[in-house]
């Protein structure tokens, strides 16, 4: 329970800090004297950054032990907090916010280790749960960073992380176990080339997709088509390297093999995507519905509060199920919340609770599957399990974002943006339907692993 506590305050952490910084934004703008667009950068860094070192830090975890990269994640992620919290140029801040989500990036795939070599039999019981960390600090996260904003200062939503992070390190180094002594073997080198492709890829991808947000961007303008045009060269050059290269920085199997090739995309469509179109619903009631900030901000705690209590039942009953069931079942679940969040509401229902109810049926969804996703890829290959992690947040990521820049892309360019954006959640719904024979060839597994 001790070592759970302590994984679990480090992933809160980060994900409080994924939503608390946009509530300060405004705030954050005013206070540096710039420019609502290099404030919006503050965020945007960490995303890329987060992205970035995720498989870096998977690789490191796995190379130089979970509980080294754990701390000096921590470490790196509360110092880098403290800074930003002290910072007085945007453009410091938004460097420290590169750093900061380097230290982020190790959580997840150092945690998921030290649960793998740890926990025995309770292993999947244990790393389905990590799905009922996140929804929380995503409720209250805004909920913080609006009281730092409105009785403090947006340097609150920095200086937070600090004390949750001296805890965090003060517990590690009495709970955590140490490492285990690797065997004495020749260590290979880290495969530079590897990396400087597949971060030069994903990075480009992303910027691809973010000039889609800006004001008059269109998927055939010369900035989008450049930057991914070459995003897909360091991919296929990165694919075409690990696949002869002696000692790659991925193996080739845990990206695209039998198995976990299935597995990264479920988690993109199912995961990412859907995370996207739900970071949105706030955006939606406000220009369909004209609803306020408050009102539509509280619309995504019905979303985590379902997503918490559906983890939980789904990681006591997945080695009953098997992976396949809570996939389908989530999987139509967040359809047709999707599918209501378009629709108008009924007669008689107000705006705002049938727009809850319907992002508690996409929270449902997600929680249902969640525990399922996580373990259909970490059963097969253990020992790479905080590589796994990694691709699985990255895959996250990813989808996150591009469902985003699509999304704002679309509804820059739109004269009735809440109309607009009710197809968009259409859209989603159909691809989530369409998408379901994948879960046919995702690993099925009953019992512990």
């Amino acid at each position: 329970m001790l070592v759970f506590t302590t994984i679990a305050l480090a992933l809160l952490m980060m994900s409080i800090d994924l939503t608390i910084v946009a509530t300060a934004l405004r705030s954050l703008q005013h206070g540096l004297h710039t420019s609502i667009n290099w404030a919006g950068w503050t965020i945007t860094a960490y995303s890329f950054g987060f992205v970035l070192m995720l498989p870096i830090s998977g690789k490191l975890s796995e190379r130089y032990g979970r509980r080294r990269v754990f701390l000096g994640s921590t470490i790196a992620f509360t110092v880098a907090s403290l800074c930003c919290g002290l910072a007085d140029n945007i453009f410091v801040l938004i460097a420290l916010r590169a750093v900061q989500a380097a230290g982020g990036a190790g959580f997840t795939p150092s945690a998921t280790g030290i649960v793998v070599d740890y926990f025995g039999d309770e292993r999947d019981r244990v790393v389905s749960l990590f799905g009922s960390i996140f929804p929380v600090g995503a409720m209250i996260g805004p909920i913080f960073g609006g009281l730092f904003v409105s009785y403090w200062t947006w340097r609150g939503v920095f200086f937070v992380n600090v004390p949750i992070g001296i805890v965090v390190i003060v517990l590690a180094l009495r709970y955590i176990p140490r490492d285990p002594p690797r065997a004495k073997q020749r260590r290979h080198g880290m495969d530079a080339t590897g990396m400087v492709l597949l971060g030069g890829g994903l990075l480009l991808g992303m910027l691809a997709v973010s000039t889609l947000g800006e004001k008059n961007a269109h998927v055939w303008s010369l900035a989008f088509a450049v930057l991914l045009a070459i995003s897909i060269i360091c991919v296929c050059l990165f694919v075409r390297h690990i696949n002869h290269a002696a000692h790659p920085f991925i193996a080739p199997r845990l990206v695209y093999g039998p198995g976990f090739g299935t597995v990264n995309l479920v988690n993109m469509i199912y995961g990412g995507v859907t995370n996207g179109a739900v970071a949105l619903i706030p955006l939606y009631a406000a220009n369909r519905y004209g609803m306020d900030a408050l009102d539509s901000g509280t619309l995504l705690i019905a979303q985590g509060v379902a997503a918490i209590l559906l983890s939980v039942m789904a990681a006591l009953a997945l080695r009953r199920t098997g992976h396949r069931r809570p996939l389908y079942a989530g999987g139509i679940t967040i359809a047709l919340g999707m599918l209501l969040l378009a629709l108008s509401p009924v007669a008689g229902v107000s705006p705002y609770v049938w727009l809850a109810g319907s992002a508690f049926l996409v929270g449902a969804g997600g929680g249902a599957l969640n525990p399922a996703s996580r373990n259909a890829g970490l059963q097969l290959a253990p020992e790479h399990s905080s590589t796994l992690a990694a691709l699985r947040s990255g895959s996250l990521q990813i989808g996150s974002i591009t469902t985003v820049s699509i999304a704002t892309a679309i509804l820059t360019s739109s004269g009735d943006p809440g109309g607009v954006q009710a197809w968009v959640y259409v859209v989603v719904a159909l691809l989530l339907i369409a998408l379901l024979p994948l879960i046919t060839r995702v690993p099925e597994h009953h019992g512990s692993w």
